[in-house]
């Protein structure tokens, strides 16, 4: 049987090491390990949020009246225009990073900033309609009351549409007295003082608005939420009702399960933060670009090494788009 004979020089080797192993740069391979790294990371995220919505999918929010707002058009109820219009944005960006890479492979310095500025403006104005969302979100839209079960009692006309709190509630019949500091041991200011809000006012101005009518969290047979009677209402709200609850945080949250508001936040946060460091890494390499780094290097590979990463920001967001949002 003849010995296999294996030659030690570099040559005839799969790998021979080097900065170039299996014919690829190593920085290069090293991002598509931190993309393979991250990626189990996110799948984690999506897979635990995918279990607690299955779990408790009885009182899980619909995305469609949720996520239903766009700036400047107040009252206008226009479900997931604004998060589809982020995402377009995100995945055009997406493109114009691959012309820049593919300008780069042509040593054209010129196309390669133009792209790169377009793709750090589809970037900016992605991050910053993300940061006007959160800010809906906390704020809140319609208001609800929490149960002593930490139940959630939503507020519908009887054609099912929406209801605010604030749209029926009784005024206050004892007015409250802002804290001040010679009153009490300890003194917190109080900037955003709320009146009439409190569970006797939300029950009494309920109570005068025949055409209210609350709606549960438990979902029908065509998976919409179940509306209770005007005597089953008024009981409900008077031997379950505890306090109101005005938009989310980690806590409660006027939309359904309080887990929802918890994964949103994370997860959407999560991959805000990835964007964040794509701009940033982005604003680097244009700089370089601009001042003539990679031409006398003669090559844009840093392009392309931070173009996998942006194209892999872009990919994660289609999933956390799919499963917030649409599913």
């Amino acid at each position: 049987m003849e010995a296999t004979v294996v030659q030690t020089g570099t040559e005839g080797k799969t790998w021979g090491g080097g900065t170039s192993p299996f014919k690829a740069k190593y920085g290069k391979m090293m991002m598509w390990f931190f993309i393979l790294s991250d990626s189990l990371t996110f799948s984690g995220f999506l897979a635990s949020y995918g279990l607690m919505r299955f779990k408790f999918a009885d009182s899980w929010p619909i995305p469609d009246e949720v996520f239903n707002h766009v700036p400047f058009l107040h009252d206008v109820e226009a479900p997931m225009y604004f998060v589809a219009f982020m995402t377009f944005i995100l995945i055009f960006s997406s493109v114009t990073m691959v012309l820049a890479v593919d300008a780069g492979s042509r040593m054209k310095r010129n196309q390669v900033a133009m792209y790169m500025f377009l793709t750090l403006l589809g970037g900016f104005i992605f991050i910053g309609s993300q940061a006007w969302e959160w800010a809906t979100f906390i704020k809140g839209t319609y208001g609800a009351v929490e149960t002593n079960n930490r139940e959630i009692l939503q507020f519908v006309d009887t054609e099912g549409k929406r209801v605010a709190v604030a749209d029926f509630v009784a005024e206050s019949s004892v007015p409250r007295v802002e804290h001040e500091r010679n009153v009490g041991v300890w003194y917190k200011g109080e900037p955003k003082f709320h009146t009439g809000m409190a569970m006797q006012d939300v029950i009494a101005g309920f109570k005068a608005n025949e055409n209210v009518l609350v709606r549960i969290q438990e979902k029908d047979e065509y998976g919409q939420h179940i509306i209770l009677s005007r005597d089953e209402s008024i009981k409900k709200l008077e031997n379950d009702g505890k306090e109101v609850v005005l938009g989310a945080n980690l806590i409660r949250n006027e939309y359904g399960h309080p887990v929802f508001a918890d994964f949103f936040f994370f997860i959407t946060g999560f991959h805000g933060v990835h964007v964040s460091i794509g701009l940033m890494l982005n604003i680097i390499v244009f700089a370089n670009v601009l001042i003539g780094t990679y031409e006398r290097r003669g090559h844009y590979r840093m392009v392309e090494k931070v173009g996998l990463y942006w194209h892999f920001v872009d990919l994660v967001w289609v999933f956390v788009f799919t499963f917030f949002y649409l599913v």
